[in-house]
Order: structure tokens, then sequence, then C-alpha cells
């Protein structure tokens, strides 16, 4: 069931959703060659905590830590690790979910790691830009396959494939409500987008094949098969009146 939020609620969702953003920033503020990622996950929840919220990944389904950090061809769901340290040159994604106050937020952002080529530049840029896409559909009177098409649109254009086995979702109340927002699909088709939904939009995009394997060891680990680069951006969205409403931020990052 599809949980539309009140104005009051989706300002409670903002607040939350503008932690996590603090918190992408906070974390993006340690990255650089030769620091771990256990290291940025300690960095993360440390600040949730002092900020008040919850780190709703750490313990989500027996997941182990406060966030989820991938490396290169890492799509989603990297734990993060004493032994895994960054490199020059590489490109590592931050998934954060947190409860602030009984509401959720939802953000994702891929960071480089010191210089990195320009064919991983232009995929983080082109993902992100994808994500910025799925947003403008987010109307009233339009439907999830409309998001699902101009992300999928966009990115294939630009060479890059989409994944098919992971997509965004409600949020809000819970990390994961109704409906899903995959990163493919077709114009028209899908749930109706309604004035007080709020999704979390989260392209994963690959620099070659679109196929992916989950870890055997860890259960959680989701890589591309081809061991080519992936990005990841993540906002969490209403469907307000006038049209989307971004709830999370990356202007603390990017500022």
């Amino acid at each position: 069931m599809i949980c539309l939020k009140t104005k009051e609620e989706i300002e409670l969702i903002r607040e939350s959703a503008l932690l996590v953003g603090k918190t992408l920033a906070e974390v993006g503020r340690h990255i650089c060659p030769g620091v771990t990622t256990a290291y940025l996950d300690h960095i993360g929840e440390q600040f949730i905590r002092d900020n008040g919220g919850i780190p709703l990944c750490k313990g989500f389904e027996g997941f182990p830590s406060a966030l989820c950090i991938s490396v290169n061809d890492v799509v989603v769901h990297g734990i993060p690790s004493d032994s895994l340290f960054l490199r020059e040159g590489d490109n590592v994604s931050v998934d954060c979910v947190v409860d602030l106050d009984g509401y959720v937020g939802d953000s994702a952002y891929t960071f480089p790691v010191g210089e990195i080529s320009d064919d991983m530049k232009r995929l983080l840029t082109v993902t992100k830009e994808s994500l910025y896409l799925g947003i403008e559909k987010c109307k009233a009177g339009n439907r999830i396959g409309d998001i699902s098409a101009a992300v999928q649109s966009y990115c294939e254009k630009n060479g890059f494939s989409v994944v098919r086995e992971l997509c965004g979702h409600g949020v809000g109340f819970k990390m994961h409500e109704s409906p899903n927002v995959p990163n493919f699909g077709v114009k028209g088709t899908g749930p109706l987008l309604k004035e007080g939904m709020v999704i979390a939009i989260e392209p994963m995009i690959c620099a070659g094949s679109k196929n992916v394997k989950f870890s055997k060891e860890d259960g959680w680990t989701c890589r591309t098969k081809d061991g080519k680069n992936a990005a990841h951006f993540e906002h969490t969205v209403a469907i307000g009146a006038n049209g989307p409403e971004i709830l999370s931020s990356f202007d603390f990052i990017e500022q």
C-alpha cells in the first residue's frame, strides 16, 4: 500500500533527509587515498548519532554497518571493512538512511577519490544527471514509468547500462515502502504519482554490462559481472502540488 504523507509529515521527513545530506558531506570530507571504508563508516555513524539520528542500515536484515560504502565495481550494499583502503582514482558510493524522530530520509552520493579518469568522471556525471531527469517527472498525474524511462533513456543514450535487479522505493515512515521505482521502464506505465507521495529515486548505472552478481560470502555486496565501474546517486523526493520537492540535499557536499 502506498502511504501518502501530510505537509507536516513531509517537513519532518525533510529534516531527516537533510541530516543524511550533512552526514554524506561529513564522510566526504574524510575521503582520500589511504583511508579505510570502516573508518568512513565510523565517521558517519558518529555524526548521525551526535545529531539525534539512528542509522537504519545498521542491523537491517543483518547488515553490519551504518553506511553502505561501495567502491568501483561494487554497485551497492558494500560492507565497510578495516582491510579495504581507498586508492587514488577510485570512486566510492556512500548510501545513508537515517531515522530522525520517527521519520526516514535516504540519499546516496558517489565521490571521486583523488584524481579520477575522464571515463569515470563521465560515468558519475551522467548518473547524477539522470537522477535529476527522473526527478523532473515527479509530478502528480505522471506515472512511475515516466521516471524510470527518463533515467534509462538518458543513461543508455550515453553508452551506459541500467541495473535491473535493484530499484528506488517509497520512503518516509520506513526505509522501504511502496511503490518500487525502477530505473528502467516504459512511459505512462506503473503506479500513478499523487501529491503526498515520497519516494527515493536512485539510479544505479554501470559503465559496461547491466548484469550484476551478489556475494555468496556476505549476501549483500552487489558487483558488476564484468568488473567495470558503477555509480549511484539518490535523493528523497516528495510529490508536491507544484511538482517535485527534493527533500535531501547535495549542497552540503558541493558547497
